[in-house]
């Protein structure tokens, strides 16, 4: 399987440990980065592995050779720009794998973009965060044709704990939306309880200690809880691209006909937290709007 030669366009705070775990399962990697540099030092961190790791200027370049294109990228009109130059290279019978949390729109649009050029889609976008990315412990959610995942799962699980196909493209940008939808609920219900503590006087890292025990619990409240109460926002998924989740979400709510009603809340919430200085806090950060 490590035959395939793969490549990864996009390195930031996910894409570049992601490319990293290819490199170091043995495929030969090809990055490129819209930063020039920041590709280099991708391959100044990994040149020392069996595999053979490239970096290229341009997305053409990146992706000529490639069996499976991976990508990881910035919103809509990044995934469009990128696969878009991605695809005038790519060779049929290849297959490009987004992984940008994007609309469920664009990974529709680009199914049909590779379908006429006999290429395989798939949409992928992942939950983790930065940890899981590192620790090759992410969450991915799949959109597309069986017998295109069945061909790159493999190859994805060397960064995933689990990934499983939902439905025809389109469908894991959907389920994303509904886990940022759920992490949205829980996080100001976790922010409003720790306010509500504080108030009343308690100890509050106590209080956790106990309530993550019983049905309270959950893996905001696990892993933080304690930084929230430490006033510890820096590290994580940023407040700005939760904000571009969630509209996102909002969105096809309006198409679907769905009611959000805490999702809109709470954006508006982050909406707060933005204004206080803290678009590049964690999400978790919901409690500073309280204080």
């Amino acid at each position: 399987m490590t035959d395939f030669k793969v490549s990864f366009l996009g390195l930031g705070v996910m894409g570049f440990p992601m490319a990293g775990h290819l490199s170091k399962a043995g495929y030969p990697v090809t990055v490129y980065n819209r930063t020039t540099q920041k590709a280099k030092d991708w391959v100044s961190s990994y040149q020392n592995g069996t595999a053979q790791v490239t970096a290229c200027e341009t997305v053409d370049q990146a992706c000529k050779d490639a069996d499976i294109v991976f990508m990881c990228v910035g919103n809509d009109n990044d995934v469009k720009e990128v696969a878009t130059q991605a695809l005038n290279a790519m060779k049929p019978g290849s297959v490009l794998v987004d992984h940008t949390t994007a609309s469920a729109d664009i990974a529709r649009e680009l199914y049909a973009a590779c379908s006429d050029k006999h290429i395989g889609f798939l949409d992928a976008p992942v939950s983790g965060g930065q940890a899981g990315a590192e620790n090759g412990q992410l969450t991915i959610m799949v959109g597309g044709d069986e017998d295109i995942y069945s061909k790159v799962e493999p190859v994805m699980s060397h960064y995933a704990r689990h990934s499983q196909l939902l439905g025809k493209s389109g469908s894991g940008q959907l389920a994303k939306m509904m886990n940022q939808i759920c992490i949205a609920g829980i996080v100001q219900g976790l922010a409003e309880a720790l306010h509500f503590g504080q108030r009343a006087g308690l100890d509050c890292h106590a209080v956790i200690d106990v309530i993550s025990k019983g049905a309270a619990q959950s893996w905001q409240m696990e892993n933080r809880a304690s930084t929230m109460l430490n006033n510890s926002f820096d590290f994580g998924f940023a407040v700005d691209w939760m904000r571009k989740d969630l509209g996102i979400a909002l969105d096809e709510a309006r198409k679907n006909g769905s009611t959000l009603a805490l999702t809109a809340l709470v954006d508006q919430y982050y909406a707060d937290v933005q204004k206080l200085g803290g678009g590049r806090w964690d999400t978790s950060s919901l409690l500073t709007r309280l204080k």
